[in-house]
């Protein structure tokens, strides 16, 4: 059975013998006594498990909230998991945070798949998500599948997420039907950004209505959760409280179940004018620009290497 669970899908409980996806201790299997931290012959506790869809579709039904960061490389992937980001993004924004493009819409397959598998290499808990880029799905339902099977296989992710509402409904149940689970994307959606005349709030007015249909088209072909970005907190609000699958907020209001931004702008990498719905966590940009100062000072005056950094 897919992973991938339509809006009427209940999450299943996790097993006694298994440990919280969450980061707790494993509990006890039935019948066993837990043994004390100083006891002798203890065995380590196991190691948390690969979070799955239902496991987020499940915190949603309890009320926890979850975070998820974009990342490109194995050692963001291993930081953001240890700090506990439950899923993790390879988006297409890799087109203008990795390969410097102005959009996301020249970065292919063949670009994001090496992202894609580096990420998925370093973890071993978040739940890792694919970008379907622009032009690898448009075409029809098998050109979706086929390229959902290519990073699925190749770079090993557990998920991918494509972009639109009511018009890529058959997209979704076509991979969810092939048991890749989808987190479908809709508001203001990049790829379409010259469709839509730039970057602007989505569902507005009027507008809501067809956001919300959106919203309903995408759950009941199947997605496991649904992005919504730059959307009236209100309106996401309503969205949330309307279905059963999580919705994930970027620029979307406080209301959603969790949130994603991408990390170079969380983390203050990426300097000048922001979105209005980035919040800068750190100011990385100072931080390596001194760094990497210091570094050319000191090879430029002779400081470095120092003599306990060379041999005899």
């Amino acid at each position: 059975m897919p992973e991938a669970a339509h809006s009427n899908q209940t999450a299943s409980t996790t097993s006694a013998e298994e440990p919280s996806p969450y980061g707790g201790a494993a509990t006890a299997p039935s019948g066993t006594a837990a043994r004390g931290a100083g006891d002798a012959g203890s065995a380590p506790a196991a190691p948390p498990r690969r979070i799955r869809t239902l496991d987020l579709i499940k915190a949603k039904a309890e009320g926890r909230r979850w975070a998820m960061l974009t990342s490109y490389d194995q050692y963001t992937a291993a930081l953001f998991e240890q700090a506990g980001v439950e899923a993790l993004l390879i988006g297409d924004s890799a087109a203008n945070n990795v390969y410097g493009h102005d959009t996301t819409l020249p970065v292919t397959v063949d670009e994001l798949i090496p992202l894609a598998r580096a990420v998925a290499s370093a973890t071993s808990r978040a739940l890792i998500v694919a970008d379907l880029p622009f032009g690898s799905y448009e075409v029809s339902d098998e050109q979706a599948v086929a390229t959902a099977v290519r990073f699925m296989k190749e770079a090993g992710v557990h998920a991918i997420k494509l972009e639109g509402g009511v018009r890529m409904a058959s997209r979704i149940r076509a991979l969810t039907n092939a048991g890749i689970p989808v987190m479908a994307h809709i508001g203001f959606t990049p790829q379409a950004e010259h469709n839509l005349g730039g970057y602007k709030v989505q569902g507005r007015g009027g507008a809501g209505d067809a956001l919300l249909e959106d919203a309903r088209a995408v759950a009941e072909a199947g997605a496991f959760s649904v992005v919504m970005e730059m959307v009236p907190s209100g309106l996401a609000g309503q969205v949330t409280a309307e279905l059963d699958i999580p919705t994930v907020g970027i620029g979307a209001g406080a209301d959603c179940d969790a949130q994603v931004l991408v990390w170079q702008d969380m983390a203050g990498l990426r300097t000048g004018r922001a979105p209005r719905f980035v919040k800068r966590y750190a100011d990385l940009h100072s931080v390596l620009t001194e760094a990497v100062g210091t570094y050319v000072d000191e090879v430029k005056s002779g400081v470095f290497p120092e003599p306990e950094r060379s041999f005899d």
